[in-house]
């Protein structure tokens, strides 16, 4: 609502009555003034009210300033009920924010979808309305309310088209079956964690048969939403499946908001409070966070190239998802925990993470230059990095130290230039490389940043390592590189910084591997797996392994050379990372070396280290992993 002039003068009419019969007397309680102020102050009018209780104060705020000492008591007295009046309008407005907000989502929702916003306008403001980044969100109770609102209000506007009417009741039936399935699946949030038993606490488990998506699939009554979770059950496409669903419409896409938000806020909270290891907790929300937006971005390309809607309704359903997907991203961004250095992977397997990263630079395109896209777009340089596309990196972390300088996050900014040092490295660009980790090592000592110190100092003398072999530098030079490298390993140590513990492990063990010094690489690569395994790395834990593998093919080892091989070269290929070819070609000239028959029995003979890392499924894929890498050269 306009402030009109007449609303302005009433407003001013009831606070100067208030006044009045304070002073005359007939303000019997506080009660009372609450009252008048909720007859009189319509909602959504709040500002407008407070604006003429200011200028009301500041009047007589004025006038005690009289030397006339009659009106100066006056005025006085008048300041104490307008004090009063002001008591019972923040108790009003606590009271009634609830209510207004639910009226201002009502008129966003109801507002949209005219001129440029048709036809999907109505579907993205419900979408913004529930948006856990508002500075007050809503809750379920108003979620509940709203799917009353909407379709009564609806019928009070002046032109209700059909189209307008059928949109609005499928919003309402989706916001109605949502909360109805969340409410069934509440109290089966975490029980399958105690069902699963021995093993990796997390997404993980066999397909179909444990973990959550198989539990919650048996809860609801929907059934799409039933087929959906079954799908994650099975580890298949939910990208492919979605882009041939004829059924899927607005109702469908809301209530799925509804039960996918509330699963997701329920693991983030519950994981949060595991006080007995609040790494182990942030490990798994970092992975709660990161698989609830890589599932909304899977479902919105899939309805972007589904063949069974018609162009208006593919378009509006993909945004939405996608928009979604934002969404998830930006409050993950906010969190104490968002992984700017890494550890991305944590508590995830199998099929579910193949292509998942591909799907989530989409939704940025579309936000705006905010401190919560900077750090997104640090976790998706990182990604492309682990899966070899570095021009790829360059550019997000490019984009990334951009925004990251703009909103003033030195943070991300010293990670930008880290991430940038080392993508740098990885295109064997290595005076870039030097350049960027020297930039970082100053500004986080500038700054006090110090696991962004560790990892400079590991990025600086890693890239002088590799500069030096490729100059083929005399010994002295390689010293003062690993002398950076061991400078950053201390200084993760006193941090306590794990992630930081693991990069600097892994690049001070692989710097021994060029350098052949290999009982040293050794000794810093097995640390560095185990501070990748802790952190949830599984990047650094694979190339780790990789150049473990290595280390010991140099010095004949060769049963430890094929066991560390074949678990790096798995865990890379999971996460869809090229690097997967460089213990594939280690083993495949062991292969040949050795012959057949001496490899698969060594093989065998390490099957239960290498089960007790990647499974029996893993074991088995092995062979064709390495058949895979001689087929594609």
């Amino acid at each position: 609502m306009s402030e009109s002039p007449s609303l302005r003068d009433r407003y001013l009419d009831l606070i100067d009555q208030i006044v009045q019969m304070t002073l005359k007397g007939q303000i019997r309680s506080k009660e009372q003034v609450f009252q008048m102020l909720s007859d009189g102050v319509a909602v959504g009018t709040g500002e407008v009210f407070e604006r003429c209780l200011g200028d009301r104060l500041e009047t007589f705020e004025q006038q005690s300033k009289t030397k006339d000492e009659l009106k100066q008591a006056k005025a006085t007295r008048s300041l104490r009920a307008l004090q009063t009046v002001r008591g019972e309008w923040e108790r009003w407005q606590q009271q009634n924010q609830a209510s207004a907000a639910l009226m201002t989502a009502v008129q966003e929702v109801l507002g949209a979808g005219t001129g440029d916003d048709a036809p999907g306008g109505r579907l993205q403001a419900l979408l913004r309305v529930l948006d856990p980044n508002r500075p007050h969100p809503l809750n379920l109770s108003q979620w509940q309310q709203l799917a009353k609102l909407l379709p009564q209000k609806v019928q009070q506007l002046e032109v209700a088209t059909p189209e307008l009417q059928v949109e609005i009741q499928d919003m309402a039936q989706g916001l109605t079956q949502g909360l109805d399935n969340w409410h069934r699946l509440e109290n089966h949030l975490v029980s399958w964690i105690y069902e699963q038993g021995q093993g990796q606490l997390g997404f993980g488990g066999v397909p179909g048969d444990r973990g959550p998506w198989a539990v919650w699939a048996k809860q609801v009554n929907s059934p799409l939403l039933k087929a959906f979770f079954q799908q994650l059950a099975l580890e298949q496409s939910v990208s492919d499946w979605i882009s041939h669903t004829s059924d899927f419409g607005v109702a469908a896409l809301v209530e799925w908001v509804v039960v996918l938000r509330c699963l997701q806020q329920g693991l983030v909270a519950w994981f949060d409070k595991l006080v007995y290891d609040s790494k182990v907790g942030a490990k798994l929300s970092i992975s709660t966070f990161l698989g609830f937006a890589v599932i909304w971005s899977q479902l919105g390309n899939g309805l972007s190239r589904s063949t069974s809607l018609n162009a208006t309704n593919r378009s509006r359903l993909a945004d939405g998802c996608l928009q979604v997907t934002l969404q998830i991203l930006r409050t993950f961004a906010q969190r104490d925990y968002f992984p700017l250095y890494g550890g991305i992977f944590a508590s995830f397997s199998g099929q579910s993470l193949r292509d998942a990263l591909n799907y989530l630079d989409e939704p940025l395109k579309r936000a705006e230059k905010t401190q919560e896209k900077a750090r997104i777009l640090t976790l998706l340089g990182y990604s492309q990095r682990a899966q070899g596309r570095i021009e790829q990196a360059i550019a997000f972390h490019q984009q990334a130290l951009v925004i990251a300088r703009e909103a003033g996050d030195s943070v991300c900014e010293i990670a930008s230039l880290n991430h940038l040092s080392r993508t740098y490295v990885a295109q064997s660009n290595y005076s870039e490389a030097i350049n960027y980790s020297q930039r970082a090592l100053i500004l986080s000592r500038q700054s006090g940043d110090r696991p962004g110190e560790a990892n400079a100092l590991a990025n600086l003398g890693y890239s002088e390592v590799f500069q030096a072999q490729q100059l083929e530098a005399e010994p002295e030079v390689y010293e003062m590189a690993v002398n950076y490298l061991q400078q950053g390993l201390q200084l993760s140590e006193r941090l306590g910084d794990r992630q930081s513990l693991a990069l600097c492990l892994s690049s001070l063990g692989i710097a021994y591997v060029v350098l052949e010094q290999l009982p040293e690489a050794i000794a810093c690569l097995e640390k560095g797996v185990q501070a990748a395994q802790f952190s949830g790395d599984l990047y650094l834990q694979g190339v780790s392994l990789a150049y473990l593998a290595e280390a010991h093919y140099r010095l004949q080892h060769h049963p430890q050379a094929i066991a560390f091989g074949c678990i790096g070269m798995y865990l890379l290929e999971q996460i869809v990372s090229n690097s997967w070819r460089q213990p594939a070609g280690l083993l495949t000239v062991l292969r040949g070396q050795l012959g057949d028959e001496a490899f698969r029995s060594i093989l065998g003979q390490q099957r239960s280290q290498i089960i007790a890392v990647i499974g029996v499924d893993g074991y088995d894929y092995l062979p064709e992993l390495l058949k895979r890498y001689q087929q594609e050269g």
